[in-house]
């Protein structure tokens, strides 16, 4: 049977790798970006590999929900028409904005890391359900970390520092991931979470670098701090993608589900934050609220 794949974020770093390793695997892979000049170069580096199926590129902006929505519904129409499963959705996209950015109306940090993945994934789960044994993963950070656990807006108390609202984003996500994956057993599609512990890529070169990204209390620390960001952010992106890779394609993982796959590319135990079910209840009406299913 033929498999098939979706990589957003998918034209470079960490989303091209994990493209290339499913192409490799056997996948017909397909990946969304936004720009179409590296789009094509992303396809000559897959097929180069010469792959079972040629890859293509999807162009989306997945910055805006309504653009995430009509790529939903290309993608699902795509899959009716051929009668291929879906079989994995890598929602690779993830961006920290050094300064505050609104995007429709709503801050951006939280809708490219959490809204706009979400809103992918509920559009697709019905070809998902239809294709399945499959599998989403979500690709999480290790800045939940230091991410405010209140979820009573999507802007948390307090001043802007581009870091912490990262890990923040991500720590929704990485609630709604869980909390998809308990909804969702039984059904055949299986969800993950992949922490690719940083690379050098284009979000990280410079970004990590600015002292403004973190608290007051944090700057203090800066030299610390900068050299921790420098150590985590200087591998390949092929190293990083190998969570992806193993909560997408590892067959020990068939039958699993609620996994977090760490930065070393095996199973390790879920920040507590994110388990918490008054937190997933939190980030579930803030989902709803700011990207319901349905445009306006």
């Amino acid at each position: 049977m033929k498999r098939t794949a979706v990589v957003t974020a998918g034209t470079a770093g960490i989303g091209l790798e994990t493209a290339l390793g499913l192409a490799g695997a056997g996948f017909s892979v397909t990946v969304i970006g936004r720009n179409a000049d590296r789009g094509a170069q992303a396809l000559d580096r897959i097929n180069a590999t010469s792959p079972a199926r040629p890859a293509r590129f999807l162009s989306a902006d997945l910055a805006s929900l309504d653009e995430t929505r009509d790529l939903a519904e290309r993608i699902a129409a795509d899959h009716a028409a051929s009668g291929e499963p879906m079989t994995v959705l890598v929602n690779n996209i993830g961006a920290m904005f050094p300064d505050r950015q609104d995007l429709g109306g709503v801050e951006a940090s939280f809708v490219v890391n959490h809204l706009s993945p979400y809103l992918l994934t509920e559009l697709l789960l019905p070809t998902l359900t239809a294709g399945a044994p499959s599998r989403i993963v979500n690709v999480t950070s290790g800045a939940v970390g230091v991410a405010k656990r209140v979820f009573d807006a999507v802007e948390p108390p307090g001043g802007y520092y581009g870091f912490h609202w990262y890990g923040r984003a991500k720590l929704a996500n990485l609630a709604y991931t869980l909390d998809l994956a308990a909804r969702l057993d039984g059904t055949g599609v299986s969800v993950f979470a992949a922490d690719p512990g940083g690379a050098a890529t284009a979000m990280t070169n410079g970004t990590m670098g600015d002292p403004k990204i973190v608290s007051p209390a944090l700057r203090l620390l800066w030299p610390l701090v900068r050299r921790k960001f420098e150590r985590s952010t200087s591998g390949p992106a092929s190293v990083a993608a190998r969570p992806s890779l193993v909560a997408a394609t590892d067959e020990t993982l068939t039958g699993r589900t609620g996994v977090v796959i760490g930065p070393n590319a095996s199973p390790v135990p879920p920040p507590r934050a994110a388990t918490d079910p008054g937190v997933a209840k939190a980030v579930r009406r803030l989902s709803e609220r700011h990207a319901p299913l349905a445009a306006a």
